[in-house]
């Protein structure tokens, strides 16, 4: 029987250049692109629907073309990435599976597929707001994970 590969429109926030200066909104373009909402068969990635992205400090030296930074720079043309809340829409992870709310690094756009699906973390508790995870629970989350991986 033959895979249904369903598609829909993402609109993506792209860095057309690498930024000197503050950033400006000339630095950016919203794109809207397709995006497959199915997992490729027999792979371990999932696709997420974003609901909520962060916007921090350290993102506007990956605007530049920073060689030797401790963070890699932005890939000009390509879709801005930073820490965000999703919800799975699509699993091939054996781990991870639909309707899941993860946190970790995605894109910022509506829909993004994560290849490494091992980077993030499943969001257990709903009894805080789903926008705290971009903040200061967000930041909390893999300092607790590495201290428990310790611990055990």
């Amino acid at each position: 029987m033959a895979e249904r590969v369903e598609e829909a429109s993402n609109k993506q926030v792209i860095l057309r250049d690498y930024v000197s200066g503050f950033p400006k909104e000339s630095d950016f373009e919203v794109r809207t692109s397709k995006i497959r909402l199915n997992a490729a068969q027999g792979s371990k990635s999932v696709v997420v629907k974003n609901l909520y992205l962060s916007c921090d400090p350290y993102m506007r030296n990956r605007m530049r073309n920073s060689i030797g930074s401790n963070s890699a720079s932005f890939t000009p043309g390509s879709p801005i990435t930073g820490y965000g809340v999703a919800r799975v829409i699509d699993s091939g992870h054996p781990n991870v599976k639909i309707g899941d709310l993860v946190w970790g690094i995605i894109g910022w756009e509506e829909y993004s597929l994560i290849t490494e699906p091992e980077t993030l973390f499943k969001i257990e508790h709903t009894d805080v707001p789903l926008s705290y995870y971009t903040g200061i629970l967000g930041k909390f989350i893999p300092f607790v994970s590495s201290k428990l991986l310790q611990v055990q």
